[in-house]
């Protein structure tokens, strides 16, 4: 059965944040909140919780997972980031962007793209996700929580707890959350290209 943590939306009570975190550590899947939709997220360097996560959302390993990085220091840690690169991901985040970048050897192999070795990352602009990565210590696996046959993400932490209570080990409860994708930007080019447009403002980066 499923923990579950409701949490205020600004100020999250760490005490309830680091029971999340241990449970992760220990291999745990979580429900948590972002700035885009719930997510299901897992460690990075654990391969059973990692194929759970996807078993669990009805996927196979040729779905990309993103990771989530508390900030930009943490990004370049598992990207290959130039200066031009850096410089739009520096404009826009924190924020509802996923960046696809030319993985390092820190990602494990299984998270990354299995021809092109490239990988997806962003900086959610989410007081819960940010304080329970800097509580977890490390970027997290996710993927959008979405319902098997189902095309819209799942947005209600109660339907959530009653529809996963017995699939993941943690729900992490902040309230509503705005329900649309992020924007995907493919930056291992010579330009960017906007491979999806969601909720993150691509005028603002010179993309619109």
């Amino acid at each position: 059965m499923a923990q579950y943590f409701e949490v205020h939306p600004i100020n999250p009570q760490p005490r309830l944040l680091k029971q999340a975190a241990d449970i992760l550590a220990s291999g745990g899947i979580a429900a948590i909140p972002t700035d885009s939709s719930y997510a299901l997220v897992c460690q990075l360097d654990d391969k059973n919780a990692a194929e759970a996560l996807r078993r669990i959302r009805g996927v196979d390993d040729k779905h990309h997972l993103t990771l989530l990085c508390r900030d930009l220091s943490e990004l370049a840690s598992y990207a290959r980031v130039d200066n031009r690169q850096y410089r739009l991901i520096k404009s826009a985040t924190p924020g509802p962007y996923t960046f696809i970048l030319d993985a390092t050897r820190e990602v494990p192999r299984r998270l990354s793209h299995p021809s092109r070795r490239t990988v997806g990352l962003r900086v959610p602009d989410n007081k819960v996700t940010q304080e329970l990565l800097a509580m977890f210590g490390q970027p997290l696996a996710s993927t959008t929580l979405i319902a098997a046959g189902e095309t819209e993400p799942m947005n209600d932490p109660a339907q959530i707890r009653a529809r996963y209570e017995k699939l993941v080990q943690a729900v992490v409860d902040a309230g509503a959350c705005p329900m649309q994708p992020t924007s995907v930007i493919d930056l291992t080019g010579d330009e960017p290209v906007v491979i999806r447009a969601g909720r993150g403002d691509l005028a603002a980066l010179g993309l619109g």
